[in-house]
């Protein structure tokens, strides 16, 4: 999944083979949760998505709302959202930041069978509800969002929660439950600060189905020439489905290994963070 509202960069990102395109509308009470996070912030809207519905030929539209939510002054409710984001040709619809049963129900009805339907876990609370939520009919697909969630768990580093097992218990209920699942971003292979081909090893460990291309992939704010991100889709997509390979035929010790490897690496980025604060 790469996330963007531009739609020269989404059909270039789907012509790499990017399977979904993401667009993120959620606004509502992100700004306090991650003041001060280098954490990416959209401000896509409902017109982007109908740009991109008639942009994309093969991949996916996915659109992240807002958190359920009545209509105010300053915003419409939750199900005029859900309705024109539909009506403007999404695919998936993506529920972020719910605690309760309720929420989720609500989601669900608002969406009423019209799309698909992602929950994004990125609560303790749902974290901790996890079997209730799961209760709900209609949930075709989960996601777990590791910056708010580490954030509410108060951990430093968003890969903290893939170390400490905290991952690997969502996915064994996801998976008693039959539901499709995916977690976190994914840099290039050898980029971020836990390199990609770590991570990727680690979604191919808990069988994982879908991850986000993360800024640091290709960082369209300061990158603009289209030839050259084109170039990155190409290459850094094209190297990221090599290594697939590599990871699918892995061993169940060389799975093993790689996950000792990440929880040694994540200590180490801990304490550096730590070191400087």
């Amino acid at each position: 999944m790469y996330i963007t509202s531009a739609p020269e960069v989404a059909k270039i990102a789907e012509d790499a083979g990017v399977d979904r395109i993401f667009v993120d509308l959620e606004y509502i009470g992100k700004d306090l949760r991650q003041g001060g996070m280098d954490t990416v912030q959209s401000k896509h809207t409902l017109e982007d998505v109908f740009k991109l519905s008639k942009t994309l030929t093969k991949a996916e539209l996915l659109v992240r709302v807002n958190p359920i939510h009545e209509a105010t002054d300053k915003y419409s409710s939750s199900k005029e959202e859900i309705d024109t984001a539909i009506k403007n040709g999404a695919d998936i619809l993506m529920l972020p930041y719910f605690k309760t049963v309720e929420e989720v129900e609500a989601f669900i009805s608002y969406v009423g069978g019209r799309a698909k339907t992602m929950l994004l876990f990125e609560t303790p609370e749902a974290a901790e509800n996890i079997e209730e939520i799961l209760e709900v009919q209609g949930i075709d697909e989960v996601f777990v969002g590791l910056n708010d969630m580490s954030l509410g768990y108060g951990k430093k580093f968003m890969f903290e929660l893939l170390a400490d097992g905290t991952v690997d218990r969502l996915v064994s209920v996801f998976k008693e439950k039959n539901i499709p699942y995916g977690f976190g971003g994914l840099a290039s292979l050898e980029g971020g600060l836990l390199p990609g081909k770590m991570v990727l090893g680690e979604h191919y460990r808990l069988g994982s189905g879908c991850v986000i291309l993360s800024r640091s992939f290709c960082n369209t704010s300061k990158i603009t020439d289209l030839l050259q991100i084109r170039e990155i889709f190409e290459v850094g997509v094209g190297a990221i489905r090599d290594y697939e390979s590599v990871c699918a035929n892995a061993t169940p010790d060389e799975r093993e290994e790689n996950r000792k490897g990440v929880v040694t690496a994540v200590e180490k980025i801990v304490e550096g963070i730590l070191s400087r604060v």
